[in-house]
């Protein structure tokens, strides 16, 4: 099984075959405003519970956008360069220079001595209501396909016929989900994230063993917190509720 620490936000590292993979890079102080385009920016809350020195060495950097701040700040961008590997979007790929971009469902395989090669697979994300991709941008999510199982991590998204397709076409053990019903307030009632209706939707059909929820606290624009997501569960199936796995940030978890 994979061991997940949930550094903040959509930050977390996932070690799976002696793998260590950090997901969306975010590691400067709170308090600045970020600006993500069409007047729309966020202010950060909290910072993380990890130093970026700290989880070195890193083999893999799993990117699932590189043009939103609280995906990828100041720090995270720096860390770029002191890690061997840095997996993203095609776009992102192009705008980094030093990365390898994946379109949906393609795949590649990450070598390394003394580890079992891991497939890595692109899983499709929609980071907005439809027609939003000019506006958004691209984003992707991750598969890891270890001897162990599979994990998959989510990114930004919301959830759309595409997402829903990962349950066919992928057997999932762990997922690390991306939450927070983001909403901004230039844009109204318009979601770029899932909420936790969404969320016991998405998993019904999944049905992966464990659930991590990431990126729901930390940033003026989450606006479902955990209280909000535990709610939605308290009125899903018991077989869906007890699979979310709730972690302390900068702990460590075998899930």
């Amino acid at each position: 099984m994979p061991r997940v620490t949930h550094v903040g936000g959509p930050t977390t590292l996932v070690e799976v075959d002696g793998w260590r993979l950090l997901t969306d890079p975010t590691f400067d102080p709170p308090g600045e405003r970020y600006r993500f385009g069409w007047g729309i920016s966020s202010v950060k809350l909290a910072g993380p519970a990890v130093a970026a020195a700290d989880l070195l060495p890193i083999d893999a950097i799993l990117l699932t956008h590189d043009h939103h701040g609280d995906n990828l700040d100041a720090a995270g961008r720096a860390l770029l360069a002191e890690v061997p590997t840095v997996l993203t979007t095609v776009a992102g790929a192009r705008r980094l220079g030093s990365a390898t971009g994946l379109a949906p469902w393609s795949e590649v395989v990450l070598e390394a001595d003394g580890k079992p090669p891991l497939r890595v697979t692109a899983t499709p994300c929609r980071h907005g209501p439809p027609l939003s991709r000019p506006v958004v941008g691209e984003v992707t999510g991750f598969a890891l396909h270890a001897t162990t199982g599979v994990t998959w991590i989510t990114g930004d998204t919301v959830l759309y016929p595409a997402l829903r397709e990962v349950a066919t076409r992928l057997t999932v053990d762990t997922t690390v989900l991306h939450l927070g019903g983001v909403q901004f307030p230039r844009t109204g009632p318009l979601r770029y994230t899932m909420t936790g209706a969404d969320a016991v939707e998405l998993i019904s059909l999944v049905r992966p063993r464990a659930v991590v929820p990431v990126h729901y606290e930390g940033w003026a624009h989450f606006h479902e917190g955990r209280a909000g997501v535990e709610k939605a569960l308290a009125s899903a199936p018991a077989d869906v509720r007890d699979l979310f796995r709730w972690l302390t940030p900068g702990e460590p978890a075998e899930v």
